[in-house]
């Protein structure tokens, strides 16, 4: 099993989940010389368009678009996530092995359950993972610095905004990896509100509208319970004005 340290997980219930919300963020992580992995909780078999073996597929290239350093998928259930013991030492096998500074996932309140059970599981198993007196096959203690988490349906007030201009075009290009998800006129199979183009057009205009505030073209918004800390007020302010 790949033991490699990285710098940020990402964790997202389904396949294409961490992209359409965060995947400019983690495009700009790996620019700025980040190591990245992304973690999968479902196969995404639920989904009514495609099968796992395609949406699989179609992770791989888009987690090889962003630049993240691997990517796995797990079997929680799509459509039911499960997230009981046996799923939390799962994930706190996966903190420990790879040893994150800082953990992303979905929001814990949003329309689809299995985006609520993700981001509630993965909370509790990062913090499981830094108990020193839980055993997990021999791997030593690590609770990471923050989890941070990613808004899908539901949008709460943003704690902080990242500016994914320069990335955006990668962002998207993940996002349409996706062939058999999102909107692609040679696609067969039923028409879903994901494979709608309309669906993408909101993509982008939500992205807009986090940009405009703050001063930028394009952003991904983000809330955590423990807000960063700011080294220069004024800095994060530039170009800017009330």
């Amino acid at each position: 099993m790949n033991d490699e340290q990285v710098d940020v997980l990402f964790f997202g219930a389904h396949p294409d989940d961490v992209e359409l919300s965060a995947g400019g963020t983690v495009a700009k992580l790996v620019k700025e010389g980040k190591r990245v992995g992304m973690i999968d909780l479902t196969r995404g078999e639920m989904g009514t368009r495609g099968t796992p073996a395609i949406r699989k597929r179609e992770a791989a290239n888009a987690a090889r678009i962003l630049g993240a350093s691997f990517r796995r998928q797990l079997d929680f259930g799509d459509g039911g996530v499960k997230t009981g013991r046996e799923q939390e030492l799962e994930i706190i096998e996966i903190v420990r092995r790879h040893r994150p500074r800082i953990v992303f996932v979905s929001y814990q309140d949003d329309r689809h359950p299995d985006h609520v059970r993700t981001g509630n599981v993965v909370s509790d198993a990062s913090f499981y993972a830094g108990l020193r007196q839980l055993e997990v096959k021999g791997l030593a203690a690590h609770r990471p610095q923050a989890v941070i988490y990613y808004m899908q349906h539901y949008t709460p007030p943003a704690t902080f905004i990242v500016d994914v201009t320069d990335v955006w075009k990668t962002k998207m290009r993940a996002v349409a990896a996706y062939k058999s998800q999102f909107f692609n006129p040679a696609a067969k199979g039923p028409r879903t509100k994901l494979s709608d183009k309309t669906f993408i057009e909101m993509i982008e205009a939500r992205a807009r509208h986090y940009g405009a505030q703050i001063g930028a073209t394009y952003g991904e918004p983000f809330f955590t319970k423990q807000p960063p800390r700011i080294e220069d007020v004024i800095g994060a302010y530039e170009g800017r004005e009330v």
